[in-house]
């Protein structure tokens, strides 16, 4: 019996575009305008990006995007760009309309629903709060990042199910990278694997999802 449901952000229940095309070039080109205007905000997440790699921290975190790296300081900052952005209206999060509605039917129903993405609890926050489909954000009960672990290792869904108070077995995680849901499983999770494309995944959007 499933009680709550995990959600990955993107590739599941938003476009990888959005992201890739949209949040991360915007990010990008105002990594060196918006430490300077913040300094003092800033000064703890630039040490922590010294401590990983020696060097001019922004141009450190310049190639870290440019190689799509999971690292926690550098999701902290542009979670912090994009917060500026989306409340200027310069974007607004996508989400899949079958996601949408499919989160909130379950919600409805009483399931428990939280999100485990690699960008921060901040950026997450954003996409679904500041979403096309309007603030999607008093649907979830909790929000996940890094910080609990890699996306790829048993050790973060086991950290996930002890911090949600459930077993393992009762919660559900989506998303469309087999190592993330391989991880899930080892932990004792179910798992989908979602492909919008309609190749080799579980399912191919959210409206083929039977609980």
């Amino acid at each position: 019996m499933i009680r709550a449901i995990v959600t990955d952000i993107e590739g599941t229940t938003s476009s990888i575009a959005f992201v890739a095309d949209v949040l991360f070039p915007y990010a990008r080109a105002r990594l060196g305008d918006y430490c300077a205007a913040h300094a003092e905000q800033v000064a703890p997440i630039l040490a922590e990006v010294a401590t990983i790699e020696p060097g001019d921290p922004i141009a450190t975190m310049t190639r870290w995007i440019d190689e799509d790296r999971k690292i926690t300081p550098l999701k902290t900052l542009q979670g912090l760009i994009w917060d500026a952005g989306f409340r200027e209206g310069a974007f607004r999060g996508h989400i899949y309309p079958d996601a949408a509605a499919a989160l909130r039917q379950w919600h409805a129903a009483g399931l428990s629903l939280y999100v485990f993405s690699s960008g921060s609890v901040a950026a997450q926050k954003l996409i679904f709060g500041f979403s096309e489909a309007g603030d999607l954000t008093p649907l979830f009960s909790g929000y996940f990042d890094t910080t609990t672990g890699p996306k790829r290792e048993a050790v973060a869904y086991a950290r996930i199910a002890e911090a949600i108070g459930l077993p393992p077995g009762e919660i559900l995680f989506l998303s469309d990278v087999a190592a993330e849901t391989d991880a899930a499983k080892a932990a004792g999770m179910q798992a989908l694997l979602i492909d919008r494309s309609g190749g080799a995944g579980d399912i191919a959007s959210f409206e083929d999802i039977v609980l």
